[in-house]
């Protein structure tokens, strides 16, 4: 890997103020964010027995530390991205738009995604004001559908300035809709808004929030396990909820369809034992279908306002104790989904998808066996493509 002085160079551009005396393993950790797509419980657990460090010089030498078989698949899912210099540029980009790395253990970890245990962020990269990144700790999820009613946006509206005159955090994921609404009352609040993006930082998603994403990491914090150039997959959109429950004392889920990725959100927040509230709507209103099936069949805490949202996450007795909420139906194989959410009309070698899909080149090419057959891939002379 590069020389010590350039390790030093790239982590003191993004840890100012860390006293960090192992500049490797602090590295180690930023290159794991390139290497695994979030959640990857056996990524968690490796390096949570062995540290960043020497787990990545474990996959470097392609010595599993065990027989495991579980473990022999990963290390053959995490090689195809396995590249030195993409670990470094990843730093560079960083550091080119002012975002910092954040490891567990650091002052400024948020306590909350220790609960996520094997499967919570190997690292996270943060844009934010300078000096220490604002705490968390006391904080709210607002999320609710991209397809937001006037009443929806109304109640949201209110319900952030609310608990931001409170003193409550507001996290969310920056989408349209109810997401938008709530970053934007918050900063109108003087408030602590938190957005958590499921790609890179340099890669603001939605482009229609680009301009709001800066203010809030202006005034705010905006979060991101995946390095900057990292696109917003939608698996990554699905397991980016985690952390937005995590993050919070309490997850509210202003309105939904019955389908929407709100509920993913609500789901990880019954697992982790938070608080779960639901705003009510119309009987008539299919946007608000989600929520009632939150409070009927899972228990849900029907919430009002911002005094209803504050007490549901200050008292422990509020948390819904679930095996969690059924998982959104996926349409696909997994495998299958991620590659095709790789594939583009430009021809492709199966390595080089199988290095963006997160998977190992033979679940790749399984995958493209699969996706071949309904037409969904199309395999030429320089590689595979979308017809």
């Amino acid at each position: 890997m590069s020389d010590l002085a350039t390790l030093d160079d790239l982590v003191r551009a993004v840890r100012p103020g860390a006293h960090d005396t192992d500049p490797a393993a602090v590295l180690a950790a930023g290159a794991w964010t390139t290497l695994v797509e979030p959640g990857d419980r056996v990524a968690g657990a490796l390096i949570d027995v062995l540290g960043p460090a020497e787990a990545l010089d474990a996959l470097r030498l392609d010595a599993p530390p065990s027989t495991n078989p579980e473990l022999r698949r990963a290390f053959d899912r995490w090689a195809p991205r396995f590249d030195e210099d993409s670990f470094v540029r990843a730093f560079r980009n960083a550091a080119h738009i002012g975002a910092r790395l954040l490891v567990p253990g650091d002052p400024d970890w948020p306590a909350g995604l220790d609960d996520l245990a094997e499967h919570g962020p190997v690292a996270l990269w943060a844009l934010a004001p300078s000096g220490p990144i604002p705490r968390v700790d006391r904080s709210v999820a607002l999320v609710g559908s991209r397809s937001a009613t006037p009443y929806g946006e109304r109640v949201t509206a209110d319900a952030a300035c609310g608990l931001a005159d409170r003193g409550f955090a507001v996290v969310s994921g920056a989408a349209m809709g109810i997401d938008g609404m709530a970053h934007r009352s918050v900063l109108a609040s003087k408030g602590l808004t938190v957005a958590v993006l499921a790609g890179g930082l340099d890669r603001f998603y939605p482009a229609q929030h680009t301009e709001l994403l800066h203010r809030i990491a202006r005034e705010g914090v905006v979060l991101s396990e995946m390095p900057c150039g990292a696109r917003p997959m939608r698996e990554r959109f699905l397991k980016r909820n985690r952390v937005i429950a995590a993050l919070s004392r309490a997850t509210v889920v202003v309105e939904a369809g019955l389908r929407s990725g709100a509920a993913n959100t609500a789901g990880h927040a019954a697992e982790l034992g938070r608080g779960l509230g639901a705003v009510p709507g119309s009987v008539y209103s299919a946007a608000s279908a989600g929520t009632h099936r939150l409070v009927r069949e899972y228990g849900a805490v029907l919430v009002r306002d911002a005094a209803d949202m504050a007490e549901l996450a200050q008292d422990p007795d509020s948390a819904v104790m679930l095996d969690g909420l059924e998982p959104l139906p996926e349409q696909r194989d997994p495998s299958e989904a991620r590659v095709l959410d790789v594939l583009t009309r430009r021809p492709r070698r199966a390595a080089d998808l199988a290095a963006l899909a997160g998977l190992s080149i033979a679940d790749t090419t399984a995958a493209l066996g699969m996706l071949s057959l309904t037409g969904s891939a199309v395999e030429g002379p320089n590689g595979w493509y979308r017809p």
